[in-house]
This record gives C-alpha cells, structure tokens and sequence, in this order.
C-alpha cells in the first residue's frame, strides 16, 4: 500500500517532503517526479529545492506562500502524480582514466576483492548508476547501484587533499570527487571533464534522478580530452535511459 509522504517544517521559510526511511530506486524516482511537478506548475513562492536520499527540501517565501497552503498544493501534487509524468531519466558519460597515478589505491581494491584491475575496472564500467543526491562539496554525486564485487572500506586515515575528478570507493558507494578537497575513499580512477565549475551555466553537470556511465579511457585520450575542454570544444555524451 501506497504511503503518503510526510510535510515537516524546516525552519519558517521551508519545509521537507519526506517520502520514506529507506534508500531506494522507488523513492527516489517518487522525489523526482514531485520535483518536476513543482517546477512544472511555477508555483507563485517557491525559492529553491533540494533532492536528498529519501526527502525533498522546499524553500520558500512565506510572505508569497502560507506554510498550509504550500502543504495543500504540495499533497494535491502528490496525490496526482504517475510514473507518465515523469520526464526519462538522462545518462552522462563520464570519460574515466583508471589506476596509476590516477588511481593509486585500484591495486588495493583488487586485492581486497581477490579480482584482477581488469575486472575492478570492467566491473566499475559496466553498468548505469543511478545519482540519488548531491552534496558534501558542489556537485558530488552520491551514486547507487554498485557492485558488491570491488566493495572496499574507506581509508582508515583521510588524505588531506584529493584532486578534482578523483573517483573513488567507500564501502558499497562510488562518487566523484569535483573539486581538491579531503577525503577518505579508495582512489581508483580520474575523469577530465568538470562536475562544478563555478562560471559555467549551470555550475553543476549532475543532476539527482539522472544516471553515471563511467567509460573506461587511456592517457593520450585523457589528454586530449582536458586540452578541448580548456579549448572550450568538449561536450559530455548524455542519453536517454530509455534508449540504453
């Protein structure tokens, strides 16, 4: 049975959507879809919203919008929304130069897995994964759908500085670190193309709801690929979920 999601203030000027207590593809595609709605509809109030694991943080104006009154739209959205208003999920490639010094910690994942970096790599490669959320530092995405196979612990100590499209794996996680920050995750790899770049329009290429393919590349294509972007003449492939 369907449950209905649950309206909590945050603050006087939001308030979440909390839509279950679990990590899941459904629950996440349920936030998706109220996204769309609301930014569909241009409700006179709303600022912002921001997609989690498993709610939707509203932002608004309370001298445009009541707090009920938003609730009152928010469910009615709710209660009409199918699976047919959703928009198809997109797939953005992400060009991925795996282990050397690139990924210097993939010979430890190997290990620890009992598997060859070969199969670290076609394992990581072979699959879409789904972009439940972004956050810790502008536009990293937290990603599902790993395989259990290169699950590996995190660093039991943080390296201070990890350069800007370092992949990496935590336990049954993988994400992309988009700018140098610290960090505690197994290195494997690293993408040339640019997951926040403050000047651009939008600054963030991911967007939650949407899908990752990492695609395995070699260092002269990894080159290349930094140099057309400095040049301004690279595009990331992005697909239709539907058509994978």
């Amino acid at each position: 049975m369907y449950e209905k999601a649950k309206f909590l203030p945050a603050g006087d000027k939001a308030l979440i959507v909390e839509f279950g207590d679990s990590i899941s593809p459904e629950i996440n595609k349920k936030i998706r879809n109220m996204y769309i709605a609301i930014e569909k509809s241009q409700l006179e109030g709303i600022i912002e919203m921001v997609p989690t694991y498993r709610s939707l943080l509203v932002s608004y104006n309370p001298l445009k919008i009541k707090y009920n009154d938003l609730c009152q739209a928010l469910r009615e959205f709710e209660d009409n929304l199918t699976d047919t208003d959703s928009e198809p999920a997109k797939v953005v490639e992400i060009p991925t130069i795996y282990g050397g010094e690139y990924g210097p910690d993939i010979e430890f994942v190997a290990e620890h897995n009992n598997i060859s970096i070969d199969e670290v790599i076609e394992i990581h490669s072979s699959r879409n994964y789904l972009i439940y959320m972004l956050g810790f530092t502008p536009g990293f995405p937290y990603l599902g759908g790993m395989s259990e196979k290169i699950e590996t612990p995190r660093l039991k100590t943080p390296r201070t500085k990890i350069p800007a499209g370092t992949v990496g794996i935590a336990g049954k996680q993988t994400g992309i670190y988009p700018i140098d920050s610290p960090g505690g995750w197994q290195l494997i790899g690293r993408t040339p193309v640019k997951l926040y770049d403050p000047f651009a329009d939008p600054p963030v290429l991911l967007n939650s709801g949407d899908y990752l393919r990492f695609v395995p590349i070699d260092e002269t294509e990894y080159k290349s690929i930094l140099k057309q972007i400095e040049e301004n003449k690279y595009e990331v492939k992005i697909t239709s979920l539907d058509k994978e």
